[in-house]
C-alpha cells in the first residue's frame, strides 16, 4: 500500500511504525475471511482491510479521529485472526493499538462513553475494586432490564453467582518446589482473574511445584496494562506495565515469567515494542523475552502422563492462538494428560469476550458467543477447556457445560485435586 506521510510526521515513532505496517498491506482481502466482526456485520469497514484504509486516512491527514472512524475501530475485537491469515505479514496489532491511542488523544466521546470507559479502566484492573463492583452488580441483577444502556445491562449481567474468597496464594511470597529445585519462575497473577476465579492460580502453583519449580509471586505486581492499552490509554497502560517490569526484575534471576491468562501474555510479550523508545527499553525487552504461557513452559520442561479420561472441547483463545501463535501446546498437553480432545468448527474465530469488548459492544459479542457455544456443544464435551479467563466467563455465560482452565485439568490429571467447577457440576 502506498503511503504519503511527511518527513515531519515520520519523526513520530508511532507514525513511523504505522507507515511500515501500512506499506506491507497489499489489499488482498484474505483477512476478511477470518474477521469475526466482518462475518457478523458484513461491512467492509468492519474488516481489517477496511479499518486499515480508515486508519491510513486518519493518520496521513493528521486530523483528529471522527465519529465514523471511531465506530469501526471500536468494533474491532483485536482478536488478531487477521495476522494469522495475512500472507504479507501485516502487523495489525501495532497498527490498531496506535490508532486507538490516536483516538483517545484526539476524539471527545459522548459523556456516557467516557464514563463507562473510565469506570472500566479504574475498576477491572484492581481486584479489590472489581470485587466490590461485582457485589453491587449482583444486587442490581434483578433490575438489569430497567437499565437504559445496553452496555450497563451487559456489565450487570456479567456478575457471577458467587464471588470466590480471596486466595492467599496470590500474596507476594515464594513457594518452594516439591523435591529437587529445577527452575525458578515468577507467576503473573493477573487482576480480573484474581477476582473472578482463584482456582486457576492455585492449580498453576501446585502443578509447577510438583514439576520442580520454585514459584515467586513478586511484590508490587499489578495489572499488566492490557486493558488500558486496548482502550488507547497509553500513559496509564505504560505506567502499569513499568511497575510490573520492575517487580519482575526485582526478584533476581528467573527462568521464566509464567502467564496463565493469555490476554495478559500477548501484552507482556510485547513490552519490548511498547517501551522501545523508553529508558526502560532494555528491561522491558528482558521481561518480554522471559514471558511464557503456562502451556509453552509445560511443553518445554515436560509433563508426566496423566489419567484424565474425559472428553474435553478445547477453545483456543484468540490471544493465545493468534496473538502468541501458541496453537498445539495446550492440546498436546491435554492429550498427554489422558484427555480426549475435540475442537469446535471455526476454532479460529473469537468467542466475543476480547477484554472489555463484551461490555462495550454487547450485541456483536452476544452473537459471537452464541456461535461459539453452538460449535462447542456440537462436540458433546463433558468439559470445555480454555487458557484465558475472559473466554471462560464469556463461554460459561452461554452453556451448562463446565468451563475450566487448561491448567486445572492438567493439575488434576497429574496428581492435583479435581477442579471445583467439575466437582460442582
Amino acid at each position: 500500500m502506498q503511503t504519503n506521510f511527511t518527513p515531519e510526521q515520520l519523526e513520530d515513532p508511532g507514525v513511523a511504525r504505522a507507515n511500515e505496517i501500512l506499506r506491507a498491506c497489499v489489499h488482498c482481502g484474505f483477512c476478511t475471511a477470518t474477521c469475526p466482526s466482518y462475518q457478523v456485520l458484513g461491512d467492509e469497514l468492519d474488516s481489517p482491510r477496511g479499518r486499515i484504509y480508515l486508519i491510513k486516512d486518519m493518520l496521513e491527514s493528521g486530523r483528529p479521529a471522527d465519529e465514523k472512524t471511531v465506530k469501526h475501530i471500536d468494533r474491532c475485537l483485536s482478536c488478531l485472526a487477521c495476522m494469522t491469515t495475512c500472507p504479507s505479514g501485516v502487523h495489525y496489532m501495532h497498527l490498531i493499538d496506535h490508532a486507538r491511542a490516536h483516538v483517545e488523544k484526539t476524539y471527545k466521546r459522548p459523556m456516557m462513553d467516557r464514563l463507562l470507559r473510565w469506570t472500566l479502566a479504574k475498576i477491572v484492573p484492581y481486584p479489590g475494586r472489581f470485587r466490590l463492583a461485582m457485589g453491587g452488580a449482583k444486587l442490581a441483577k434483578p433490575f438489569a432490564g430497567l437499565l437504559p444502556d445496553k452496555r450497563l445491562r451487559a456489565m450487570v449481567s456479567m456478575a457471577p453467582k458467587t464471588i470466590p474468597p480471596v486466595s492467599r496464594n496470590d500474596d507476594p511470597q515464594v513457594f518452594a518446589p516439591i523435591g529437587e529445585k529445577k527452575y525458578r519462575v515468577a507467576l503473573q497473577i493477573g487482576c480480573a482473574q484474581r477476582a473472578l476465579n482463584t482456582d486457576i492460580n492455585d492449580a498453576t502453583i501446585r502443578l509447577l511445584r510438583r514439576l520442580g519449580c520454585e514459584v515467586v509471586i513478586p511484590k508490587n505486581l499489578g495489572c499488566c496494562g492490557a486493558l488500558s492499552h486496548h482502550m488507547g490509554r497509553e500513559d496509564e497502560s505504560h505506567s502499569q506495565a513499568a511497575r510490573n517490569i520492575r517487580a519482575y526484575l526485582g526478584e533476581g534471576d528467573l527462568d521464566a515469567v509464567i502467564i496463565n491468562t493469555s490476554g495478559c501474555g500477548t501484552t507482556v510479550k510485547d513490552y519490548g515494542h511498547m517501551f522501545r523508545n523508553d529508558p526502560l527499553a532494555e528491561e522491558a525487552a528482558k521481561v518480554a523475552g522471559l514471558a511464557c504461557d503456562i502451556s509453552e513452559f509445560l511443553v518445554k520442561i515436560g509433563l508426566p502422563e496423566g489419567q484424565g479420561g474425559m472428553r474435553v472441547a478445547y477453545h483456543a483463545a484468540c490471544s493465545l492462538q493468534h496473538g502468541q501463535q501458541v496453537k498445539s501446546a495446550p492440546k498436546d498437553l491435554l492429550k498427554r494428560a489422558g484427555f480426549e480432545v475435540v475442537e469446535p468448527a471455526d476454532s479460529h474465530l473469537c468467542c466475543g469476550s476480547a477484554g472489555t469488548y463484551n461490555l462495550l459492544q454487547p450485541e456483536i459479542s452476544e452473537e459471537l458467543k452464541r456461535r461459539k457455544v453452538a460449535t462447542l456443544e456440537a462436540k458433546q464435551p463433558e468439559v470445555i477447556a480454555a487458557g484465558n479467563i475472559g473466554c471462560m466467563v464469556q463461554i460459561g455465560g452461554g452453556t451448562g457445560v463446565p468451563v475450566v482452565h487448561t491448567v486445572e485439568l492438567l493439575d488434576w490429571a497429574t496428581g492435583g485435586p479435581k477442579p471445583p467447577a467439575l466437582a460442582q457440576s
